[in-house]
């Protein structure tokens, strides 16, 4: 089954299957804010290096199964396979959009 994905979202998704660090980037914003399990991590600088050592290094896929609206955020969900203990674990994606880009991403297993 094929979800149908914002934009930012489906590039995000896209470039996280071929494990492109720089794909991954694009579609956030430059004062983006990303929390990850309740951690904080703002701009592109620190999203990078989250999303290459808890993503790209250990070749962390995530693949969306469910998507729905939930108070202005696209919730997206699924599982995530990898080089990582528990693999593969179910997260759940709220992502806030301004347009093409991503404003903020909550990431919660």
């Amino acid at each position: 089954m094929s979800l149908e994905l914002p934009l930012p979202i489906a590039d995000y998704v896209a470039a996280n299957a071929r494990l492109d660090i720089d794909g991954m980037m694009k579609p956030f914003a430059a004062d983006a804010v990303l929390l990850d399990n309740g951690k904080r991590f703002a701009g592109q600088a620190e999203i990078r290096t989250l999303l290459t050592e808890m993503g790209t290094d250990l070749k962390a896929i995530f693949t969306p199964d469910t998507i729905r609206h939930d108070d202005g955020q696209v919730v997206v969900e699924g599982p995530a396979h990898g080089d990582f203990k528990g693999s593969p674990i179910r997260f759940t994606y709220r992502f806030d959009l301004d347009g093409d880009v991503i404003k903020a991403l909550e990431i919660t297993a």
